[in-house]
């Protein structure tokens, strides 16, 4: 009996010891845990960086942007973006200027033509969703061509010069 309680007052003490250890209380833990989420999220390197979604290549805007693709992207964006997003001001969305910076054009693309998925799946895209007060972005049935006239549209000198 008198053996059963030391064993017992040990092993509580060993534990409450076990559980006092581990963390600096700085940033390490932070870290550490922001790597096991990327980790866990079952997500390639790809698709943390440039989304989730049917453009499974890098895009590249090039030099100079593709004016007539530019202005096809602003006809497009004034019809079916401008509900919930302004270029230069947060609105139900983020704004557009700088998004490019932010994102790359294959991430935006991904957002534009697979938003559920998106955000069902891609930790930045559902951080945005909660920053955005749980308005999720509509899926608008674009064509991966029209998904990258916006992205133009949006890297273009037409951009700036929006006051929308």
């Amino acid at each position: 009996m008198k053996l059963s309680r030391i064993m017992i007052v040990v092993s509580l003490s060993l534990a409450f010891m076990l559980s006092g250890c581990g963390g600096n209380g700085g940033g390490d833990n932070q870290q550490q845990t922001e790597a096991k989420q990327e980790t866990e999220s079952g997500l390639s390197a790809f698709e943390q960086e440039h989304g989730i979604g049917p453009v499974t290549e890098t895009i590249s805007l090039g030099d100079e942007i593709d004016m007539e693709m530019a202005q096809k992207g602003k006809e497009i964006f004034d019809l079916k973006c401008t509900a919930c997003h302004k270029l230069n001001e947060r609105y139900i969305g983020p704004a557009m200027n700088g998004v490019l910076e932010r994102r790359s054009p294959t991430y935006v693309m991904n957002m534009i033509l697979n938003p559920d998925g998106m955000v069902k799946n891609h930790p930045e895209a559902q951080k945005m969703l909660q920053e955005y007060n749980m308005s999720p972005m509509p899926n608008q049935g674009l064509t991966q061509e029209e998904a990258r006239a916006i992205v133009e549209f949006i890297a273009s000198d037409l951009t700036l010069n929006n006051g929308s």
